[in-house]
């Protein structure tokens, strides 16, 4: 009964929690995935056309199908993570399958006019999988401690009390809902036994301090993610004579995203009332998002391609809810009725990534082979939380504008074939989205691919590599020591289509 009514009480909370940079930086990236071509030359498309996964970067390439195409394409994941913590390595790694991109186009040709062919296509594409696994240990001489100071120094601490007949999990949510959470992982660290105010008889104290000893402690750190960013593109495109390509496209996204953490911590000084602290926490996000692109490929002659296209920035509508628990030797008996069936639900809201320019040349060298190059453009200082008079979402906003700064995007890919057989490779290069290039570091990725034809049939085979460091947080706040993560993806796919 006790969860039932906790669980009613927080439906409804109007303050975001913990929405920011990371955010908006996560919900913009889109990885290497779509059809095995598209792999095998590291997303090169932007003037060649011709695959339905290259409409993510220009729409105009879907004119350049002669006939109609349906495509199917399963890649495994594999996704490791090397962290180093105060100077102690830990390794996590992780495989997943799935079907990543999935789609048709239908051409439509004149004979009697101008515009020689008109397509309509639609596909979807995985553009990220959030599949992940983060394993973190270490000797720190900051304690879980230090994460509720930051957030508790300045609240006062009578609100934080829990009224008389009121259950510890009614209140926590009751505090969440009405003060926010900035008072609510106060909340959590006074009744988690981790912290007291300094005057405990006044109820206007904001000053608290730690019941935790130690010069080090020992932290084990889990992360693991789930979920997807898919993107289903409806796309119209028409060639004019002999040497223009036309198009636009309506991207429709989806977002489902979980993320569960768990956070133990030992080691303190011999004596000490606290010997053990464990923090847990659950984040599932949900929403939906829409995005358009405009985009033309012009044959300068009969090897030289050039491309431009233009996508808008990507609006997402989402919804958080969170879960928390706590527990050490000083915690409230009732601590352990604070756990993940007590759900704060919060109020949707919008993030905006920025809009992408991408400039692309391809040289064709009649059936033997091409060479193609994409640079892309992008300005994440733009990006932006909505709605902008919550006061945490103007935090996060002004530290996007202060810390992110423009993303430069190079791809190169190419192509040679012998009879029926095609042999890709390709690479990648995406400079790092933040000014100093420290948080995130540059991400630098290769591919290598195959394809056999066979009558109006092909199989593709591709393989790819990225790596990138990653300073990362433990937590958003109070813990400023990062884990230094080697972040290494691979993916192997295969692909087939049919022409018709």
């Amino acid at each position: 009964m006790k969860n039932y009514i906790a669980l009613a009480f927080g439906l409804v909370c109007t303050i975001a929690s913990a929405q920011n940079i990371n955010d908006v930086l996560q919900y913009n990236q889109q990885n290497l995935i779509g059809t095995a071509r598209y792999q095998g030359m590291s997303g090169a498309f932007g003037a060649l056309g011709g695959d339905l996964s290259a409409l993510n970067t220009n729409p105009a390439g879907a004119a350049v199908f002669n006939n109609h195409l349906f495509s199917a394409t399963l890649s495994n994941y594999n996704k490791s993570n090397d962290a180093n913590y105060f100077r102690t390595n830990r390794e996590a790694t992780r495989n997943d399958l799935e079907i990543n991109q999935i789609g048709g186009v239908l051409v439509f040709k004149s004979n009697n006019s101008d515009w020689k062919k008109i397509a309509i296509a639609a596909n979807y594409d995985l553009v990220q999988n959030f599949d992940n696994n983060f394993s973190i240990s270490g000797v720190s001489n900051q304690g879980i401690d230090q994460y509720f100071l930051s957030y508790a120094n300045g609240v006062p601490f009578g609100p934080l009390l829990k009224r008389d007949g009121e259950y510890l999990e009614e209140a926590y949510l009751d505090i969440g809902r009405n003060l926010g959470f900035v008072d609510q992982q106060a909340f959590l660290g006074y009744y988690g036994g981790i912290i007291d105010p300094v005057d405990e008889a006044n109820d206007n104290n904001i000053d608290y301090v730690s019941n935790a000893t130690y010069n080090t402690v020992n932290q084990d750190y889990f992360e693991n993610t789930t979920g997807y960013n898919s993107k289903f593109i409806l796309d119209f495109a028409t060639q004019y004579q002999d040497n223009l390509y036309l198009g636009a496209s309506l991207n429709f996204h989806s977002i489902n995203y979980d993320k569960y953490t768990e956070f133990t911590e030992t080691g303190y000084t011999v004596g000490t009332d606290i010997t053990r602290t464990t923090f847990d926490n659950y984040l599932h996000t949900e929403g939906n998002g829409f995005s358009f692109a405009l985009g033309a490929i012009a044959k300068l002659n009969d090897m030289v391609r050039v491309g431009a296209s233009y996508e808008s920035p990507t609006w997402y509508r989402l919804t958080d809810d969170t879960s928390q628990r706590i527990s050490s030797d000083l915690a409230d008996d009732d601590i352990n009725y604070i756990n993940f069936d007590i759900i704060n639900v919060y109020e949707r809201y919008t993030i905006k990534t920025p809009s992408k320019v991408t400039g692309s040349l391809a040289v064709v060298f009649g059936k033997d082979g091409l060479l193609s190059l994409d640079y892309g453009f992008q300005d994440m200082s733009q990006a932006e939380i909505k709605p902008t008079n919550d006061p945490g979402f103007a935090a996060a906003n002004n530290e996007i504008s202060n810390e992110l700064g423009t993303v430069s995007t190079v791809r190169l890919g190419g192509e040679y074939r012998i009879k029926d057989i095609s042999l890709r490779a390709g690479y990648r290069y995406e400079q790092s989205p933040y000014e100093d290039e420290y948080t995130i570091g540059d991400l630098n990725g290769f591919s290598l691919g195959f394809g056999y034809s066979f009558g109006p049939n092909r199989l593709d085979i591709a393989y790819n590599r990225t790596e990138q460091d990653v300073n990362k947080q433990l937590f958003n706040a109070g813990l400023t020591t990062p884990a230094l993560v080697n972040a290494a993806n691979t993916n192997v796919t295969i692909g087939y289509t049919v022409n018709f």
